[in-house]
């Protein structure tokens, strides 16, 4: 059983930064690979970035790429997400996701086991 804890959500001005935190419960989640999704109001759900278990390899929607970066320590059973240049439209509900599959990096929410409450993140134009 893996239980995960999001964290590091909050009102940002457009341009700015954030780094959001999955904190995870258990000793094989270094074993998992983990997803972030976001769900924006009235949308659904979307993937956004993926690591392996090992953080070895990642993989980014293309929405993302070059102003979000997906890591993680092990040591501390903790996945970031790291976001540079919000933009309005970043605005959503960011849920992190385990999947035992941990070399698998998928988009697919039906391949993870595992997820958190999600953490709000608001981004004013």
């Amino acid at each position: 059983q893996v239980q995960l804890v999001e964290s590091g959500g909050g009102l940002v001005q457009a341009g700015g930064s954030l780094r959001l935190s999955c904190a995870a419960s258990g000793r094989t989640f270094s074993s998992y690979a983990v997803g972030w999704f976001r769900q924006a109001p009235g949308k659904a759900r979307e993937f956004v970035a993926a690591i392996t278990f090992s953080g070895d390899r990642t993989r980014y929607a293309d929405s993302v790429k070059g102003r979000f970066t997906i890591s993680r320590d092990n040591a501390k059973n903790t996945v970031y997400l790291q976001i540079h240049s919000l933009k309005p439209e970043d605005t959503a509900v960011y849920h992190c996701a385990a999947a035992r599959l941990g070399a698998v990096l998928t988009s697919n929410e039906g391949r993870y086991d595992y997820w958190g409450q999600g953490t709000q993140v608001t981004v004013s134009s």
